[in-house]
């Protein structure tokens, strides 16, 4: 059987081995960290050492850090935590901002060709809101690898006296984050997109931000999500975003593999298009058509020529779908029914690219005619 080369690092990245040494280490024990005792103060230590490692990985303090089931939940707990009187999210947001979005007095921000937020729409959005708004963007898209330009969304929020949240799951690890610098009020991420293991994530509030708990219960991180904490996930993230903080370094290695990729699939086929290569993008992230073959045809073949891709997010059971995303960015339904992601990570290696590179053009010339 032939081995498969991993390319979708933005569904999820593979676990690190230290990962499941300190899952496994930590299961195997079996305090509860809400107990005063001696296995409870153990559990308790290592909930808070991953709350440190991961409040260094993005800049904040670690009681700003809130552990959560994964990032759907923290994106819910920040939306329906925090009580405003108007919602404004970007039309490219993740399915778990947008499918809440329908049961709630939503505006709509649309997006520029490039992927980028359209301010000038923001900023009528936020003339029109009534009352308190909360604005929800992503920080960096999951499927083009669009970074939003954060830091300008803020000071305009905050100006019309709004909050910010900002989905970061897919940033976090592939670009430095400074919670504080930046300036959001929340922030969502994931361990499985950095390495560390599925069902696990974290949601940041900024100190003295008030937000009420969804998930009621004991009391747990410090009354802002009920629930006994799953020791085990959360130091398995605080390893994952220890090794993500140190491997920053490195992203370069990674973006230049992507951007020879690009280079060498547009050099073959001129009319192909890479979506947000205008804009700043995650080293890590290439979303680009075939011309004439569905995204459903390209994965399906490259699966069968021992590479894994997708056609967009990875959280749709398992369905291939023109894009919401490529959508709002000006592309017809058979444009966005053309691409596909290629997301790139720490074990991938240049010679599967090459290798990628020729099966991309052997899939195009087969498909295509």
């Amino acid at each position: 059987m032939k081995k498969t080369v991993y390319l979708d690092y933005n569904a999820t990245a593979p676990i690190r081995s230290d990962v499941i040494t300190c899952v496994s280490t930590v299961m195997a024990e079996w305090g509860n960290p809400s107990s005063v005792h001696a296995a409870g103060r153990k559990a308790r230590g290592r909930v808070e050492t991953a709350r440190r490692q991961v409040a260094q990985l993005v800049g904040c303090k670690p009681q700003e850090v809130i552990f959560t089931s994964g990032g759907t939940e923290a994106n819910n707990l920040a939306l329906k935590g925090f009580p405003a009187h108007q919602w404004i999210v970007s039309r490219a947001e993740h399915d778990s901002v947008l499918a809440m979005a329908t049961d709630h007095d939503v505006l709509l921000v649309d997006l520029e060709s490039s992927g980028k937020l359209d301010l000038q729409d923001l900023k009528e959005k936020l003339t029109a809101a009534s009352g308190l708004a909360l604005v929800s963007v992503m920080y960096a898209n999951n499927e083009t690898g669009v970074l939003q330009p954060l830091r300008e969304i803020v000071e305009l929020v905050h100006e019309f006296g709004g909050i910010v949240h900002t989905d970061a799951i897919q940033a976090a690890g592939k670009i430095p984050i400074d919670f504080k610098a930046v300036g959001a009020d929340m922030m969502s991420l994931s361990a499985h997109k950095i390495g560390g293991p599925q069902g696990q994530g974290a949601l940041i509030v900024r100190e003295g931000l008030a937000i009420k708990s969804v998930q009621k219960g004991g009391g747990q991180e410090l009354g802002r999500r009920g629930g006994t904490e799953n020791v085990a996930g959360i130091a398995g993230f605080g390893v994952a975003a220890d090794w993500a903080l140190q491997e920053l370094s490195g992203l370069s290695e990674i973006r230049e593999l992507r951007d020879e990729m690009e280079k060498s699939i547009c050099d073959a086929v001129p009319d192909v298009r890479i979506y947000g290569v205008e804009q700043s993008r995650l080293p890590n992230t290439s979303c680009l058509s075939m011309p004439g073959v569905s995204a459903q045809l390209q994965v399906m073949n490259f699966d069968l020529e021992g590479f894994a891709v997708s056609a967009g997010s990875a959280c749709s059971s398992g369905k291939v779908k023109a894009s919401h995303v490529l959508r709002a960015m000006g592309a017809t339904e058979t444009e966005a029914d053309q691409a596909i992601r290629i997301s790139l990570g720490r074990l991938t290696k240049r010679a599967e690219i090459d290798t990628f590179i020729e099966t991309w053009k052997k899939i195009y010339r087969s498909k295509s005619k």
